[in-house]
């Protein structure tokens, strides 16, 4: 009888060993570990209605971050697609503030500026991409991020100065354009968490 339960405590020591290391050495999405160590984030998107439409995984590349996303379920054509100052996603998403821009620069320069989603005719996309413009762990800062995908397509304030804003009566583009790109609405919301 001793002999059995050595083996089973055996077992169970070693099955706990395998378990903490897996835990240890698997990659961190979304939960777990603190900022500084993440190297890894899957931020999931919804809508305002609260459906999953879609995920977008941050990944550490030596300086880079590896930016890959899938989403489904939007209207065809060119989607603004952001990473946004605040993490909250409340619907109609506007609680996630405007574009991670810890450099206080115009649109077309933030931070969080990234390519447009092409979205095709069955309503997906995919995208994946490299940035240097933020690492992972700055983007855990105090009130967090989030990624914003846009009804519209953004301009990146590429407006030449030879045109006037009929809004402002300035020329060039307007406000919404420098601090937008008129994206138009937020359609879809993941917490970078």
């Amino acid at each position: 009888m001793p002999k059995r339960i050595r083996s089973r405590s055996a077992v169970i020591v070693g099955f706990t060993l395998v378990l903490a290391a897996a835990v240890l050495t698997a990659p961190l999405y979304g939960s777990g570990g603190s900022s500084s160590s993440r190297n890894h984030v899957k931020v999931d998107l919804v809508n305002a209605n609260g459906a999953d439409v879609g995920f977008v995984k941050l990944q550490k590349q030596g300086d880079k971050v590896i930016v890959r996303g899938e989403v489904e379920g939007f209207t065809p054509g060119f989607h603004g697609f952001h990473m946004h100052s605040v993490g909250q996603c409340v619907a109609p998403f506007t609680s996630a503030g405007g574009h991670y821009n810890p450099g206080g620069v115009g649109h077309g320069s933030h931070a969080g500026d990234m390519p447009s989603l092409l979205v095709l005719d069955d309503g997906t996309a995919m995208a994946e991409f490299a940035t240097d413009n933020f690492a992972i762990a700055d983007l855990f800062d105090a009130d967090g991020s989030a990624i914003i995908v846009h009804a519209a397509p953004d301009n990146f304030a590429n407006i030449p100065t030879r045109y006037q804003s009929t809004t402002e009566g300035v020329f060039g583009p307007d406000s919404a354009t420098l601090g937008t790109g008129d994206a138009g609405a937020r359609v879809a919301c993941g917490l970078v968490d």
